[in-house]
């Protein structure tokens, strides 16, 4: 599990195509991967991975990526060089300053929009039309890794809109975010369990009433 509150940054030092999947290695210039271990989980721009080797010679720590979470998320883009944002998954008695998130992610949505006002960065994204029901304002959305707010929702074009303050900025990769490109996003589970299991019960009493 993990709060969405991102560490910090490192870079994708070398990847490697395998059948059925890929291995990226991934720098470790802030040690945040001091105490980490084989088959730790780690979640890399949102996507919870396991750790499969800790090159500490070599200052960098590697993990396996499926096909299948390759297309769901943005890790199949990924470059050599590219910046990616990492969180370490939560211990007992950590602060979870953000929201309770696991890694799973729903799929991508597309940056349609992003202008700074001052220092804070405000983006307008577009996410698939199937998925913004679980979306509120004042609710979450877990975006590239990080507990965001959601400050405007627009049901009808499945759009929503989030600020991102200074020190958000100085510790992720949005500080370079553009208009179109995608970006990994999480729902929250409980918000999907009291949505679906409602329309489940609105549903079947709507039945009933028909007969």
């Amino acid at each position: 599990m993990y709060s969405g509150i991102v560490f910090g940054t490192e870079k994708i030092q070398k990847i490697e195509e395998n059948i059925g999947y890929s291995t990226i290695y991934v720098t470790d210039t802030q040690s945040f991967f001091t105490d980490a271990f084989i088959g730790a989980s780690v979640a890399i721009d949102g996507v919870c991975l396991t750790v499969k080797e800790l090159l500490t010679d070599q200052g960098m720590v590697s993990f396996d990526i499926s096909d299948l979470t390759k297309e769901v998320t943005t890790l199949k883009d990924l470059q050599i060089g590219q910046v990616v944002n990492v969180e370490r998954s939560l211990k007992v008695g950590m602060e979870n300053g953000g929201h309770s998130m696991y890694g799973h992610i729903e799929s991508t949505a597309l940056v349609q929009n992003c202008t700074f006002k001052g220092e804070t960065l405000h983006l307008t994204l577009k996410l698939p039309s199937e998925t913004i029901k679980y979306f509120f304002l004042k609710g979450f959305i877990g975006l590239h890794g990080c507990s965001l707010t959601v400050n405007h929702v627009d049901k009808a074009r499945a759009e929503l809109s989030v600020y991102l303050i200074p020190e958000t900025l100085r510790l992720t990769n949005f500080k370079d975010v553009q208009p179109g490109q995608a970006l990994n996003f999480e729902i929250d589970q409980t918000t999907r369990t009291l949505v679906d299991t409602l329309t489940h019960i609105y549903a079947q009493q709507a039945d009933l009433k028909s007969l």
